[in-house]
């Protein structure tokens, strides 16, 4: 798959996996800003004018959780689309509530591919 020049918010408080979200996005073209918890984010959302076309965040963290982070981000950048990633399973966070069905998500651990291909799949839409 190819890369994507769009601009991808990364909120992960994991650094390993911050860095090779990092490597696989910065490799294939994305512009990257990235944070390690919910109130970071919150500082580069006020911060940033130009658009960010995707939020990649973790669903859950402390502070805020992932969706409630989603719903900050849309108050000042509607035009992001969201892209939720989990250790746990898209079955269980949705039988729990935190997320609701048919919203994206990807699993931990992935690789490269799968990575760029859901994003693409969340841009495309």
């Amino acid at each position: 798959l190819q890369g994507g020049s769009e601009t991808v918010l990364v909120v992960e408080d994991n650094e390993s996996v911050r860095e090779f979200v990092r490597s696989v996005l910065g490799s294939n073209g994305f512009t990257l800003l990235e944070a390690g918890g919910s109130e970071e984010a919150l500082r580069l959302i006020e911060k940033h004018s130009e658009p960010i076309h995707l939020l990649l965040t973790d669903v859950v963290m402390p502070q805020l959780s992932g969706p409630e982070l989603a719903a900050r981000l849309a108050s000042v950048h509607p035009e992001a689309r969201v892209l939720y990633m989990s250790g746990y399973t898209d079955n269980a966070i949705v039988h729990h509530g935190v997320l609701d069905a048919g919203t994206h998500f990807l699993q931990k651990p992935f690789g490269p591919g799968a990575l760029i291909k859901k994003i693409h799949e969340v841009l495309e839409q």
